[in-house]
């Protein structure tokens, strides 16, 4: 697809920008220390603990002999996209350096970040073991009745309470504080944190765009939108593995007096398998 730039004699240093949140699942970040590089590129080795629990004490052999297993397992990086931007010097020059200089905080800001979140939230939702419930939320009471179900479905699968973290569209969230009660204040303060996510990037499943305009969308007849998602932290996997940002100057590139930029990331968002307790999902109807 060409560019599509427009020149200016007389150009005013400001730019139109989309409005766009920053990063919404960042939070959810893994220690990067706690996962090693796998033998190839788009893998990585995440330690599993498991022990025994409690025996009988006896006063003449003492102790009952435990074994504890550390093993590794190997994890396949599930997100990998990239693109190439190619800008004309000259292009450059007559748009007072906009066209170039802004491209790069532009593009990961409006859509790197849409979709890497919206990727997260839906590899959380595709994962074998999370508790998912499909309901219809009318009303700032019925989306508290909904929070309560999930806090206490949590509470009975013994996740810890510490770092759980809701993240919920605006609309909802909206309706809770309209209530402005004590219980409804309750509810929202045993959350580690409370992030509004736009609609448009919270689905249970999305169609990322191989080719042309690129990108994602909800994915049709099947994905669903999402109405709340309660996560405890520890219950993920999420690193970026690899984010190659690429600046090529005009100078250094072979093919054509023009700037390029390129960018590249590869991670992985994926629920431990023994932890699927920690993710709850609340959702519309499919379509």
């Amino acid at each position: 697809m060409a560019n599509n730039i427009t020149l200016a004699k007389n150009f005013v240093p400001l730019l139109d920008e989309v409005y766009k949140n920053a990063s919404l699942t960042a939070k959810l970040d893994g220690a990067a220390d706690l996962a090693q590089q796998g033998a190839n590129a788009n893998e990585l080795i995440i330690p599993m603990l498991d022990m025994q629990g409690l025996a009988n004490y006896s006063r003449n052999s003492g102790y009952v002999a435990g074994d504890v297993t550390l093993t590794n397992e190997t994890v396949k990086c599930n997100f990998d996209r990239g693109r190439m931007f190619t800008v004309d010097t000259m292009d450059d020059q007559e748009t007072a350096g906009i066209a170039f200089g802004r491209l790069a905080g532009e593009f990961i800001r409006t859509k790197v970040v849409p979709e890497l979140d919206a990727f997260r939230f839906a590899a959380y939702c595709a994962a074998d073991g999370i508790t998912k419930k499909e309901e219809t939320l009318a009303d700032g009471t019925q989306v508290l009745a909904a929070l309560r179900v999930a806090t206490t479905a949590m509470d009975e699968a013994e996740v810890p309470m510490e770092n759980r973290h809701l993240f919920i569209t605006p609309t909802l969230y909206g309706m809770i504080s309209d209530l402005d009660t004590t219980k409804s204040r309750e509810v929202l303060e045993s959350f580690a944190s409370i992030t509004k996510v736009p609609q448009t990037r919270f689905y249970t499943a999305i169609q990322q765009e191989a080719d042309g305009a690129g990108g994602f969308k909800k994915t049709p007849s099947t994905g669903a939108d999402l109405n709340f998602m309660v996560v405890h932290k520890d219950a993920l996997i999420q690193y970026e593995k690899h984010v190659a940002p690429k600046i090529i100057s005009p100078e250094q590139n072979q093919d054509a007096d023009a700037w390029k930029f390129g960018y590249r990331n590869v991670g992985i968002a994926q629920v431990y398998k023994n932890k699927t307790a920690g993710v709850y999902v609340s959702h519309k109807a499919a379509g």
